[in-house]
């Protein structure tokens, strides 16, 4: 998905590419849901809704989650519907901070897997 203007009427804030800061994509990816997010999003590829994560916290909460990683430019996120569809921003990130997101991600993969096993 490119970061396009929303459907009219459903505005979503998104910084363009030269508006991303580090300090907003670190405080973004610092929360252990935000990044359980990330990781999804990453491994999975193309456009998710909200609804298809299971997170154990309230919907209000994981609103919270995607608007931090939209605003903070993490992610990008447009209306499909009445859904909210969520895609990585892994173009800007990688074009921005070089190897931060695969090291994140490679992180991210080993405590997942740490987890399960």
């Amino acid at each position: 998905m490119k970061t396009q203007p929303p459907a009219p009427g459903r505005p979503l804030d998104h910084p363009s590419r030269d508006q991303i800061r580090l300090e907003d994509v670190l405080h973004a990816l610092a929360d252990p849901l935000r990044l359980k997010i990330v990781h999804k999003l990453a491994v999975d590829c193309g456009g998710h809704a909200c609804s298809d994560f299971d997170l154990p916290v309230s919907k209000s909460t994981t609103t919270h989650h995607f608007r931090v990683l939209r605003e903070s430019g993490v992610i990008a996120q447009e209306y499909q519907g009445t859904s909210k569809v969520s895609e990585l921003r892994r173009e800007d990130l990688d074009a921005l901070f070089p190897g931060l997101l695969d090291s994140v991600l490679a992180a991210c993969g080993r405590r997942f897997a740490a987890a399960d096993g």
